[in-house]
């Protein structure tokens, strides 16, 4: 395999896993947020944040720098259509990921607190969520 194949097997790579990594987190988040289990949502949230850690960012790393090299070795112009939109979806998308990776860093201590002490998510919380929830959409 020459260099673009490998660095095309690894771009598709790390779409699958940022896809994939994003849809399975999305969906433990909020599945155990609507069943209110606080000591639930307390783990569900730490695996999360250690998921976006581990995969996310990574993923989220390797993608942008995987699409450069396959630019260049395919000898595409910097100023295509095509790559300047993709360019400006994925700023948007990790200008929404951002904040929800401190929301979700924010809703597990505020659920570790609330294990520890009263037993009730406090509303920050649930508007952390909210939050979440849309920020989630342009994200994934």
């Amino acid at each position: 395999m020459d260099l673009f194949e490998v660095t095309k097997w690894v771009h598709i790579f790390s779409a699958t896993v940022l896809f994939g990594t994003g849809l399975g987190t999305a969906f433990s988040m909020y599945a155990t947020h609507l069943r209110g289990d606080v000591r639930a949502i307390s783990v569900a949230a730490k695996n999360v944040v250690l998921a976006d850690w581990l995969f996310t960012a990574p993923a989220g790393i390797v993608q942008p720098v995987s699409g450069a090299v396959l630019v260049h070795l395919a000898g595409y112009s910097w100023f295509e259509l095509w790559i300047i939109l993709s360019l400006v979806l994925y700023l948007v998308a990790g200008a929404c990921w951002l904040p929800v990776v401190w929301l979700q860093i924010r809703m597990a201590r505020l659920a570790a607190d609330a294990v520890s002490n009263t037993g009730e998510l406090p509303d920050d919380y649930h508007r952390f969520m909210r939050y979440w929830f849309w920020l989630g959409w342009p994200a994934f």
